[in-house]
């Protein structure tokens, strides 16, 4: 098969760090909120970019460790809401972990990743280690892996293909069978542990 747009996988937004930083203070504040059963509706930050309709993921780590990964590949509201609301699911909704508490807060690290629009892949050939995201699906089986999952664990195409559709409920290779579809993004991904010493900092950009 061929790929009919082999150029397709381009991210639409690119953020300053003052943006990134903005955001990253909305996700920290929506963590800490939620997980002192506090309510927290984000201003708007003042920024075009932040207001853009993109789907996002928020991603937390506690001392290395994933701690908890929740987000939207698609989004109807506006950028900075949507990092509001799945910053706090991934505290205290992600069926993997135990919900965030109080005495972790500070020991988390937050990444965020901003998706592109998802497209359907026609050549596995085409997939590219560190740069795309894959979601498998098929039928009300769906699953997504973000981009940097596969750099970290060093897999190759075909075990992110494999590890997709484990993540979908699928066997390993159902990536092989024509009933599934295959869809590839990529992401801006940025993290507190980048672009900020500590969170002392980071409150102070906002």
């Amino acid at each position: 098969m061929r790929d009919k747009n082999p150029g397709r996988l381009e991210m639409t937004i690119s953020l300053s760090d003052i943006e990134k930083k903005a955001l990253l203070s909305i996700a920290r504040r929506a963590v800490e909120a939620v997980v002192r059963d506090d309510k927290y509706t984000p201003d708007d930050p003042g920024f075009d970019n932040l207001r853009e309709k993109l789907g996002a993921f928020v991603t937390l780590h506690e001392n290395g460790e994933l701690r908890g990964c929740i987000g939207y590949i698609e989004s109807r509201t506006p950028l900075f809401e949507t990092v509001a609301e799945v910053a706090a699911k991934s505290a205290v909704a992600d069926p993997r972990f135990e919900p965030v508490s109080e005495g972790e807060i500070d020991n988390l690290d937050i990444e965020i990743s901003i998706l592109s629009k998802p497209q359907i892949v026609e050549d596995i050939s085409q997939i590219k280690v560190g740069r795309d995201g894959l979601i498998m699906e098929r039928g009300f089986y769906r699953g997504l892996l973000l981009p940097q999952v596969a750099t970290e664990n060093g897999w190759t195409r075909e075990e992110f293909l494999k590890y997709t559709c484990l993540k979908a409920g699928m066997s390993v290779d159902c990536y092989k069978d024509p009933a599934t579809k295959i869809y590839s993004f990529t992401a801006l991904v940025f993290s507190e542990k980048e672009l900020i010493d500590n969170g002392e900092a980071l409150q102070d950009e906002q």
